[in-house]
């Protein structure tokens, strides 16, 4: 039987477990998942250890993870998929890392958005380009009745634009 005591500690350990998922830190991190923490640990809204690497950027922790056997497929509660936080991002090197490891770049994230339409949404032409390179069937992606390869390419033009205003 676990002790209150235990289990305190073992819910601080999730928490550690998350935080070093979201802040890169393997030296932490890597240890835990080989002494038998699971792979697939998600926080109180369902994002997994993977999830919250790849959404914050962290290239070596979506590597090690995915080396661990996480699911590159796994939802969060908002039905989302890691690769479509890091479409919505523009991380197009973890975004690879999740397609060669199997992730959907199809995958309904609910309503029938898919990550290349988060990608066109904020911009991120290249991303667009290498998802729709790597879904198995042809499709033709459209928000609002326009492609999503315009779309893209209008709202990262407008995206310099005001970028070079600040500057």
């Amino acid at each position: 039987m676990i002790t209150e005591t235990e289990e305190n500690r073992y819910a601080e350990l999730q928490q550690i477990a998350l935080d070093a998922a979201r802040n890169g830190d393997l030296d932490t991190l890597r240890p835990m998942i080989q002494a038998g923490l699971p792979v697939e640990l998600k926080d109180d809204k369902g994002n997994s250890l993977l999830m919250l690497a790849a959404y914050h950027g962290n290239l070596q922790t979506v590597r090690m993870l995915v080396a661990e056997g996480a699911n590159p497929d796994a939802l969060n509660d908002r039905n989302q998929t890691p690769l479509a936080g890091v479409a919505f991002k523009g991380y197009l090197d973890i975004a690879k890392i999740l397609v060669e490891s199997g992730a959907d770049p199809s995958a309904d994230q609910g309503g029938g958005r898919t990550p290349v339409m988060f990608a066109a949404m904020f911009g991120h032409q290249a991303m667009v380009e290498y998802l729709e390179s790597q879904t198995q069937v042809k499709i033709t992606s459209r928000i609002w009745g326009i492609r999503v390869n315009t779309l893209a390419r209008f709202v990262g033009g407008v995206r310099r634009l005001f970028s070079l205003k600040a500057a």
